[in-house]
């Protein structure tokens, strides 16, 4: 398990990987971040069941509503999930049903 500061380098390298390819190079739009949950948060994708989570997401990350997430604001995604946060109750929710299917 990677410590804590080797874990924010990896998100700097995660947030750099999938920003840029559709546009502003220094922020990640609406696609790109789906593209960063699906492949860097498996979890995201396998426990949605809400069509609007990315949305919720989005909006939740995009504090100054310019319609993309930059770095600073990505780090709240990667720092404090906060509850209020749809991908934190999603990814609980993928657990516990993890959880009760183990029990059975």
């Amino acid at each position: 398990m990677p410590s804590r500061l080797e874990g924010a380098a990896y998100s700097r390298t995660a947030f750099d990987n999938y920003s840029g390819s559709n546009g502003d190079e220094y922020k990640l739009n609406k696609g790109e971040l789906e593209q960063l949950l699906n492949s860097e948060l498996p979890v995201f994708s396998i426990s949605q069941k809400d069509p609007m989570l990315l949305e919720k997401i989005m909006n939740v990350l995009d504090s100054n509503k310019d319609k993309v997430v930059d770095f600073n604001e990505y780090v709240l995604l990667v720092a404090t999930l906060t509850p209020d946060c749809s991908l934190t109750v999603a990814c609980n929710d993928f657990f516990q049903e993890q959880q009760k299917k183990k029990a059975n």
